[in-house]
């Protein structure tokens, strides 16, 4: 994984726990920006291709569910069976997180292929 790889997985992960906390204290404007930034980690990883792909890969394994969750929302496309899983464990949790998880899934069984954002 290269540098630049690395700096977009660390801002899309830190982004993602950011925005959390913001929401949990209610505080929607800075989880906009924060939901913002990982968004654009996540578009620059993709948009780089198998690498950029591989990488954010790497966070399917992330210790927070947060994280693995959107990860996993990110890349249904192209790691479908991994994504499916860690957003079905996601799906089981309380809070935003389960919310996510499972309006995600349902949307991915619904066949709405156009809900990401890539």
């Amino acid at each position: 994984m290269n540098e630049h790889h690395k700096k977009l997985i660390l801002e899309f992960a830190d982004s993602i726990i950011a925005q959390n906390l913001a929401i949990n204290e209610h505080d929607p404007e800075a989880g906009n920006a924060f939901a913002k930034r990982y968004i654009e980690a996540s578009k620059q990883l993709l948009q780089s291709g198998e690498p950029g792909i591989e990488a954010l890969s790497s966070l399917l394994k992330d210790q927070r569910i947060e994280v693995r969750a959107m990860t996993a929302s990110c890349l249904l496309p192209y790691r479908k069976e991994q994504a499916l899983l860690v957003l079905r464990e996601a799906a089981k949790c309380k809070g935003i997180t389960g919310l996510g998880a499972s309006m995600t899934l349902k949307r991915w069984e619904a066949g709405d292929a156009g809900w990401h954002n890539t």
